[in-house]
């Protein structure tokens, strides 16, 4: 059931969105890999995060929240933007240094185009300052660097995945190296996760005084599979992939909970937006997540593939411990977010999100998003309501009815014909507006391993 539409929240608590005068702050935290169900606040038993359900009961948790791609680098071009990748070609994912040794130039244009703005490009004019921590995945080359992107920091490293411990020598992609700035290329001391909350923490303290936003995109929990040795001790139950995962979450949340503990004590917290969130579903694969009871992972779009954690914490503008259970994207994170900050997104910025706020308070009724779609070469995807339907290039497709399936076990596509011509009708107009992809790398899987492939994602 959902439970905002039963809460009765004091008009009070919820002033105009037109507040420029009390700005929030905003900080994004956000995971990599992470399994749908391996949070405390989604119902693991096993896997351990107070911090995060503390976040939870404290906010709105999103029980339907989609990314726009299955994989890191197109669900971040998606988020950044608040528009579909596949509008600007961006629709595979971006491995610089997997596709360098096919082809140099290839690795050089796989980047987001230099003509879309970006979350922090639009909060700059806001009057923010923005910092970006973590994984980028955006592009290697200079011109795609965070701070070309409207970012005033950047520590972090620009490629898909690298070690959590420092590198005693340069690791065999450049992009993986660990970069304060553009270009001051330095080794971090610990355990990178731990080091990523510190440096927010920092960034917070030094801007306390005026308006700001940290994206922190942590690489936990994505291969390799490193973990502290205090973290794995609290596991004995466990072992192998599933013991490092659990450690490495648990380490993910200790970082989450320093840098809210930071706000707290700075006076910040009342008005800072705080989003928690993932870049695709859990690759059991590779990291033993679990998407329970989603069927599907990361790389594919059954819903585990695509359907992601989410929580939202505003204090006094949000209700405490609520679950909206429509569906959302993280494309809408980009208009919601400027038009927290004092912004008015329209037509001439054509973003596919929405600003969710209202509908997430109840001064607008009715679903943020009545259709949704995803797309990968000539897979293809729809949600028309609570219908999903899945297009494949080798066999028929298929149609589920989510409320009453959402393992997606009974193909109803034989039952709803109709239904299934009027979707991929959709879909197909949908399509026209798209364009080329940028890059095009199935074709070129075959050359190279494709384990090395995975390391990349």
């Amino acid at each position: 059931m959902n439970l905002l539409r039963n809460l009765i929240i004091p008009a009070l608590l919820l002033p105009s969105m037109s507040m420029a005068a009390n700005k929030p702050n905003i900080v994004l935290l956000f995971a990599d890999d992470a399994g749908y169900a391996d949070f405390g606040f989604q119902g693991s038993e096993v896997i351990r995060t107070p911090h995060l359900d503390k976040l939870a009961s404290q906010g709105v948790r999103f029980t339907q929240a989609y990314v726009s791609d299955p994989t890191c680098g197109p669900s971040r071009a998606g988020l950044i933007t608040g528009r579909y990748q596949q509008r600007f070609g961006f629709e595979e994912n971006n491995v610089p240094g997997f596709m360098s040794a096919v082809s140099a130039a290839d690795g050089e244009e796989m980047g987001l185009p230099l003509e879309e703005r970006t979350m922090a490009d639009v909060l700059k004019d806001q009057g923010y300052r923005s910092a970006f921590f973590g994984k980028w995945h955006l592009g290697g080359a200079d011109r795609f660097h965070p701070t070309k992107r409207g970012f005033d920091e950047f520590f972090g490293f620009r490629g898909g995945a690298r070690s959590y411990w420092a590198y005693p020598e340069d690791p065999a992609d450049p992009l993986n190296k660990l970069e304060r700035g553009m270009g001051n290329f330095v080794e971090h001391e610990g355990y990178l996760t731990d080091v990523l909350a510190d440096e927010t923490v920092d960034f917070i303290k030094r801007n306390k005084g005026g308006l700001f936003f940290a994206f922190v995109s942590f690489n936990a929990v994505h291969t390799p599979m490193h973990a502290r040795e205090e973290d794995l001790n609290q596991f004995p139950e466990l072992d192998g992939t599933r013991k490092e995962l659990a450690a490495m979450t648990l380490s993910l949340d200790r970082a989450c909970g320093g840098i809210l503990t930071a706000l707290a004590e700075l006076g910040l917290e009342e008005n800072t937006i705080v989003v928690f969130t993932n870049d695709n579903g859990g690759p059991s694969d590779r990291n033993a997540s679990v998407n329970f009871p989603l069927s599907g992972t990361k790389s594919n779009h059954l819903e585990g593939g695509i359907r992601v954690p989410f929580i939202m914490r505003w204090p006094g503008r949000l209700p405490a411990g609520a679950d909206y259970d429509l569906p959302i994207s993280t494309l809408d994170l980009l208009p919601t977010l400027y038009e927290a900050a004092g912004g008015m997104a329209d037509a001439s910025m054509k973003l596919d999100g929405v600003n969710i706020m209202p509908y997430v308070r109840g001064d607008v009724e009715g679903r943020p998003h009545q259709v949704l779609f995803w797309k990968k070469e000539t897979r293809a995807v729809m949600r028309d309501g609570d219908w999903k339907l899945l297009r494949f290039p080798d066999r028929p497709a298929e149609l589920y009815y989510l409320p009453d399936d959402i393992a997606e076990q009974d193909n109803l596509a034989m039952e709803h014909p109709e239904r299934v011509k009027t979707m991929f009708k959709q879909i197909f107009a949908w399509e026209l507006e798209l364009e080329r992809p940028r890059w095009l790398l199935q074709r070129k899987y075959e050359k190279l391993d494709i384990d090395r492939m995975d390391m990349y994602r």
